[in-house]
């Protein structure tokens, strides 16, 4: 059996006996991401501005982009939306992108795409998340 600290028992046993959902470490949430791809050289315009035109943009573009958030540009993924900055350059396990399309936070309102629209929008596939991870750990370019 897993050694459990004392507060992280009693974080979960509140959580279960309010109904409150139990906040995840940022380390636990890390956990459960694909791996960087080992490419090397990645940049926006010939590797991530593909996936992102293709599974993002259609919300997250144009005059009014959710959240504020226009992923069609390099300009316009690093300056981030109305919540902040969704890229950290060099620290992709940060990268509230990443976060939010592995679908590894506790917060399931900021899974992309929302689980209503995964029939219209797939999520990304690990390789995918992989290759904006690699892009992020290498600068973000």
């Amino acid at each position: 059996m897993k050694n459990t600290n004392s507060t992280e028992l009693i974080v979960v046993l509140l959580a279960a006996t309010f109904g409150l959902a139990a906040v995840a470490s940022a380390e636990d949430m890390a956990g459960k991401l694909p791996a960087a791809s080992s490419k090397s050289g990645v940049t926006y315009a010939t590797d991530i501005k593909p996936i992102l035109d293709n599974s993002c943009a259609k919300c997250h573009s144009g005059d009014k982009p959710k959240a504020r958030l226009k992923l069609d540009s390099l300009e316009n993924a690093l300056k981030g939306g109305k919540d902040g900055k969704v890229v950290v350059a060099g620290d992709s396990a940060k990268s509230p992108l990443v976060l939010a399309a592995a679908h590894a936070t506790a917060d399931k309102e900021m899974w992309m795409p929302p689980k209503q629209f995964e029939k219209k929008f797939p999520p990304l596939t690990a390789d995918q998340i992989g290759l904006i991870r690699a892009w992020i750990d290498q600068g973000a370019k």
